[in-house]
């Protein structure tokens, strides 16, 4: 409490100086900060005091600065412009405007409705920041557990009891197959047709959530993927189907890659859709994560 004193009458006696400084006249600084002279004269003396130096050459006829004076009128300038930004930030941040906001995601997140969501929220609050994070959707749960993410945009479904969650976006299947494939010419082609295809797939210590997906797609056709080639991510399985090495069902954001040597065809795979969903840990919603909420609520898919 003493520490919070002393700099609440140290910045009473700067804006006392100020006033003085600025008109060059007791009278007329006292009148502009509503006090009574000799309690502006006094906060004066006192700061003089405190840091040592005349700050003020006084006369029955003038006021003056002195060199320190002059100096010392910058620097207090100076000083109550940060404070003033400073706190005009905080009610900011108070209410949600300004802040940092760190956010994971997953391929599909980043190729599909992510970047519309952070270019909305940049329009709506530019004075936000991000954090971003690439991650798969398992240890975005655990990011998420131990606070060194506020939001993860995973695939769903999300069913931890402990994450409040949005979805945000839900793609059709398509296929991925080489430009010189036999189904390559197909406007849509049949999940039945992959039933003896070999697959690229992402690798099932990180892609474990998308991987239940695919075999309940596949199952629902009689069969199951023969996976015969992993990858890291969705550049690394679009570049093994590339080379040949097999075909990929992807969700349908595989579109928004360019890469030579692919086709992507609409899959025959009824009305299954794979969600990609923003979790959050519920109670722990700051200001600017409550804006971010409701931002993303009005981008959420039309049920």
């Amino acid at each position: 409490m003493l520490f919070v004193y002393q700099m609440a009458m140290e910045t009473r006696h700067v804006r006392c100086f100020i006033a003085v400084a600025e008109e060059l006249h007791f009278r007329r600084a006292a009148e502009r900060l509503n006090l009574a002279q000799p309690s502006l004269s006094r906060a004066v003396q006192q700061l003089e005091h405190m840091i040592g130096v005349r700050l003020l050459n006084r006369t029955n006829r003038r006021v003056e600065l002195t060199v320190a004076g002059e100096v010392f009128l910058n620097g207090c300038r100076q000083a109550m412009d940060s404070l003033e930004t400073a706190a005009h930030l905080a009610r900011r941040a108070a209410v949600g405007e300004v802040g940092r906001l760190a956010i994971g995601y997953t391929d599909f997140a980043i190729s599909g409705v992510l970047p519309q969501v952070l270019g909305q929220f940049r329009r709506e609050f530019p004075g936000a920041t991000f954090e971003l994070t690439h991650m798969f959707s398992e240890p975005q749960i655990e990011a998420l557990d131990q606070r060194k993410i506020d939001f993860g945009f995973m695939t769903g479904p999300v069913l931890a009891k402990s994450l409040s969650h949005i979805v945000v976006q839900e793609d059709r299947f398509v296929v991925v197959l080489p430009e010189k494939h036999r189904l390559a010419e197909h406007d849509v082609v049949p999940l039945s047709e992959l039933r003896d295809e070999p697959f690229v797939a992402g690798a099932e210590r990180w892609w474990n959530f998308y991987l239940r997906h695919l075999e309940a797609l596949c199952q629902s056709a009689g069969f199951r993927p023969k996976i015969v080639q992993e990858a890291f991510n969705s550049e690394g399985i679009f570049g093994f189907v590339a080379a040949n090495m097999g075909i990929a069902i992807h969700p349908e954001c595989a579109r928004n890659y360019f890469r030579k040597g692919l086709v992507v065809k609409d899959l025959e795979s009824g009305d299954r859709l794979i969600p990609t969903e923003v979790a959050w840990v519920t109670g722990t919603e700051t200001p600017i994560m409550k804006n971010f909420i409701r931002s993303v609520a009005r981008m959420k898919p039309s049920p």
